[in-house]
C-alpha cells in the first residue's frame, strides 16, 4: 500500500482534524457480486483499497477478496453468507476480514444492498472501507460534538469577514446572546471594544495572514451585556480552506475577568470616557432646549441605562429657594428607551409630573447631587403617586433609578432619570460621577438654550411689537404680506414693512432690513421704521428721504442697514422709487411678463458719503409690485441669482388671490428651518378712473 494513503499514521496522533470532505479522509471501495456470487463491477476505490485492477478481479468468485476464520471453503462462505443477506434484509453492514492483493489482510467495513440489473438478475452492490479509517474518523467527529457541546471554554469559527459561522454555547452565554443571534453576524456587531479597532485588525491579520495569536487578554463588553466589562484570554489561529468551505479564523476565549481586574477597571473608565467625549460632541448642538434635553437622552440610552426622562422644574420664581415641604412639578420635553411595553409608554407617555413632598426627587434636590433609588414598593408609594403609572413603573423591567440634578449658573433647570433593567448590573459610584458630570454638561447647555429662547423670545416680541400692526387702507391697492420668523434656533432679524398713506390717495410702500439679529437688531429696525413713517408723511422725494433715513440712522449708530421706498400714484400710474442697497423689486404686469426694478441700487443706510437716486416707472392697471427682503431669496447652498430667479418664476404664475400667492412662494422659497427673516409684501395695483 502506498505510504500516503490516510492510514499512515506517522505524523498524526489519535486525533487528527484533516480538511476536506469525508470520501476524502476514507477511502471507499465499490464493487458488485451477481447471483453466482461473482465479481460483476469493480470501481477505482476498489483497486485502491484491495489492490487488484479490474482485469483481474471481474468474474472471479467474491471469495477471493475474504479471509476464512477456517480452511475449506470458509472464504466462500463469508462472501456467500454477506451477499445473501443484503438479498434478503435489503441493506446489511457490518465488518469482515479481506485480503490484500499483496498477501497482507486487515478488517474493513462493509454495506451490503441488492440492486436490479440486466434481464431483471439481481446484483449485490458492496460499499467497503478500512475499519481503522472509519473508527479514526468517527473519533475525531465525535470528540468535536462533544467539545462543542460541552466545553466551558468560548469556541469559534470566524469567516475571513469575520462573521460568525460555528460558537457553542459557553460563548453564547459569555456574549449574552442565544447562537442563532451570532450567526451571519460581523463581530463588531457582538464585540465592544474601545481600541480604536485594534481587536479586529488583530483578527483580520489571522484571516488574511495566516497568523496565529496565543493567550492575548482583551478588554470588552458584548451587545448582550453592554454594561458588564469583561476580559478576556483569546487565542486564535486560521482555519485550513477544506473542500467546498471558506477560509477563516477558529479561537478558544478564555473569561478571566477575576484575574485581572485592574483590567477591568481600566476599560470602565475608558467606557466611561469614551461615553463622556460622545455626549460632549452629541449634548448642546443647537440653542433649542428640548433638542438639547434629548441629545441627553440619546447619548445615554443604550451605552449608560435602559431608559431616561429630562424634565424642567416649574420654579414659580426661579430666585426662590427650594423648599422640600413643598411638591415639585416638572415638565417631560426628553425622553427614550430600549426596553418594551410597557416601558414606552411609562418614558413617553406624560408631559406635567407632580411630586408629592418627601419623594425620592425631593431627597435629590435637597442633597444637590445624583442618587441611586431601587423600584420597589417604597418608592412607588413615596414617588409615585398615580396608581396607573405605579403599575406602568412596576411592570416596565426598570429595576433601578438614578436621579441627577440639573444644575447650571447656581439655578436648577430640572432633573435627568436614568433607568436600569435587571439584566444590566447595579448602578456604581462611578456611574454615580458620570451621570453628574453628563448631567453637569447638559444643564450648561439647556441653561445656554433657556437664556436664549428667552432673549429670542424679548426680540421677536419687540419686533412684532414694532412692526405695524395693520397697513393703511387704500381702494386702489390690494394687499398681502407676510413675516416669517427665522427658526428657533436663529436669533430675530430686523426686517420689517410698511404701508404710508399719502396726500391726493397716493401710497408709499416701504421695506427694509437691519443687518444683524437679536433684540439689538429688533430696536433699530423700530427706529428706522417710525422714522420713516414721519418722514414720508412730509412728502419728500423717495431719494431725499432715503438721505433724510441715512442721517438719521448714522446718528443712532446704526452701521448697516437697506431700505427699499416706493410712492405709487393711481391716478397717473407714476411710480417713483429709491433704494438704499435692498434687493430689487419686481413688477408682474397684466400680461404675465415680469420686469425687475434695478435701476436705483444705492449703498446701504448707516454708510453716509453717497447721494441717493429717484427713478420712475409707470404701472399698469392691474400690476401686481413684489417687495422683499433677501431672507426669500438667499439660503445656504443657493446664491441670490437663483433665489431672484425662482421667485420671478413664482410671481409669473401667481393665482387671482395675492393671499393664496404669498403663501404657496413663501412655501416653495423659504426652507423649513430659514437662517433668517423673511419679509414678503404684495401689492396689486388699479387706477383711479
Amino acid at each position: 500500500m502506498s505510504s500516503d494513503r490516510p492510514s499512515d499514521a506517522r505524523a498524526r496522533g489519535p486525533l487528527w482534524s484533516e480538511p476536506g470532505s469525508l470520501l476524502e479522509h476514507v477511502a471507499v471501495a465499490v464493487c458488485g457480486i451477481d447471483d453466482d456470487n461473482r465479481i460483476c463491477y469493480w470501481g477505482p476505490g476498489a483497486q485502491d483499497l484491495f489492490g487488484y485492477r479490474a482485469a483481474e478481479a471481474l468474474s472471479r468468485p467474491g471469495a477471493f477478496l475474504f479471509r476464512g476464520t477456517a480452511g475449506g471453503g470458509a472464504e466462500e462462505d463469508v462472501c456467500a453468507r454477506m451477499a445473501d443477506r443484503g438479498r434478503t434484509e435489503g441493506y446489511w453492514r457490518g465488518r469482515q476480514r479481506v485480503r490484500h492483493r499483496d498477501g497482507t489482510d486487515f478488517d474493513c467495513g462493509f454495506r451490503v444492498f441488492p440492486v436490479t440489473g440486466e434481464a431483471g438478475h439481481t446484483v449485490v452492490m458492496a460499499l467497503a472501507s478500512r475499519s481503522d479509517e472509519l473508527d479514526r474518523v468517527k473519533t475525531n467527529l465525535a470528540f468535536l460534538d462533544a467539545l462543542f457541546a460541552t466545553c466551558p471554554i468560548g469556541l469559534v469559527m470566524l469567516d475571513e469577514e469575520l462573521r460568525y459561522r460555528h460558537l457553542n454555547q459557553a460563548l453564547a452565554d459569555m456574549n449574552g446572546l442565544p447562537i442563532e443571534e451570532h450567526l451571519g453576524r460581523h463581530l463588531a456587531e457582538i464585540m465592544i471594544t474601545s481600541d480604536d479597532g485594534e481587536y479586529e485588525r488583530m483578527l483580520r491579520s489571522v484571516a488574511t495572514e495566516g497568523r496565529t495569536v496565543k493567550g492575548v487578554r482583551v478588554g470588552m463588553r458584548t451587545r448582550g451585556h453592554p454594561d458588564r466589562d469583561r476580559v478576556l484570554s483569546v487565542s486564535f489561529f486560521p482555519l485550513t480552506q477544506a473542500v467546498g468551505t471558506r477560509p477563516g479564523v477558529g479561537g478558544l476565549l478564555v473569561d478571566v475577568t477575576d484575574q485581572e481586574q485592574a483590567i477591568v477597571e481600566a476599560t470602565a473608565s475608558r467606557q466611561r470616557l469614551a461615553l463622556l467625549d460622545r455626549a460632549s460632541a452629541r449634548i448642546g448642538t443647537t440653542l433649542d432646549v428640548e433638542v438639547t434635553a434629548q441629545e441627553l437622552v440619546d447619548a445615554a440610552v443604550p451605552d449608560f441605562c435602559d431608559g431616561s426622562v429630562v424634565e424642567l422644574v416649574d420654579w414659580r420664581n426661579e430666585s426662590e429657594a427650594f423648599d422640600p415641604a413643598l411638591p415639585v412639578d416638572t415638565r417631560r420635553i426628553a425622553s427614550g428607551t430600549v426596553l418594551p411595553a410597557p416601558a414606552t409608554e411609562l418614558v413617553s407617555g406624560l408631559k406635567v409630573v407632580h411630586y408629592p413632598p418627601g419623594s425620592a426627587i425631593h431627597q435629590m434636590l435637597r442633597s444637590g447631587r445624583p442618587i441611586c433609588v431601587p423600584v420597589n414598593d417604597d418608592f412607588l408609594a413615596r414617588t409615585v403617586l398615580d396608581a396607573s403609572r405605579a403599575r406602568l413603573m412596576a411592570d416596565s423591567g426598570l429595576v433601578a433609578l438614578l436621579l441627577a440634578p440639573l444644575i447650571a449658573r447656581g439655578t436648577v433647570q430640572g432633573l435627568a432619570i436614568f433607568g436600569r433593567s435587571a439584566r444590566r448590573a447595579d448602578f456604581t459610584e462611578q456611574d454615580l460621577s458620570l451621570a453628574g458630570e453628563l448631567a453637569s454638561r447638559a444643564a450648561l447647555c439647556l441653561d445656554n438654550a433657556r437664556l436664549y429662547s428667552r432673549e429670542r423670545n424679548i426680540g421677536l416680541t419687540l419686533q412684532r411689537a414694532l412692526l405695524p400692526s395693520y397697513l393703511a387702507p387704500s381702494p386702489y391697492l390690494h394687499l398681502a404680506h407676510r413675516y416669517l420668523p427665522g427658526s428657533r434656533v436663529t436669533e430675530v432679524g430686523g426686517d420689517w414693512y410698511d404701508v404710508i398713506a399719502l396726500p391726493d390717495h397716493r401710497v408709499a410702500l416701504v421695506v427694509g432690513d437691519v443687518m444683524g439679529h437679536g433684540v439689538s437688531a429688533a430696536a433699530s429696525m423700530g427706529r428706522l421704521r417710525i422714522t420713516a413713517k414721519a418722514l414720508a408723511r412730509h412728502d419728500q422725494e423717495p431719494a431725499e428721504l432715503l438721505g433724510e433715513l441715512d442721517q438719521c440712522a448714522q446718528e443712532a449708530g446704526i452701521e448697516l442697514a437697506t431700505c427699499l421706498y416706493i410712492r405709487y400714484d393711481p391716478l397717473t400710474g407714476r411710480t417713483r422709487l429709491a433704494s438704499a442697497g435692498h434687493p430689487p423689486p419686481l413688477v408682474r404686469h397684466p400680461d404675465g411678463r415680469i420686469e425687475v426694478i434695478d435701476e436705483v441700487l444705492g449703498v446701504p443706510l448707516g454708510i453716509g458719503g453717497a447721494a441717493f437716486r429717484t427713478a420712475e416707472i409707470g404701472l399698469p392697471d392691474d400690476a401686481v409690485l413684489a417687495l422683499y427682503t433677501d431672507g426669500l431669496i438667499e439660503a445656504r447652498g443657493r446664491d441670490i441669482d437663483e433665489g431672484l430667479h425662482r421667485l420671478q418664476e413664482e410671481l409669473a404664475r401667481i393665482p387671482g388671490s395675492l393671499e393664496v400667492a404669498a403663501d404657496r412662494i413663501l412655501s416653495r422659497l423659504v426652507a423649513s428651518s430659514p437662517a433668517d427673516d423673511t419679509v414678503l409684501l404684495l401689492a396689486r395695483v388699479h387706477r383711479r378712473q
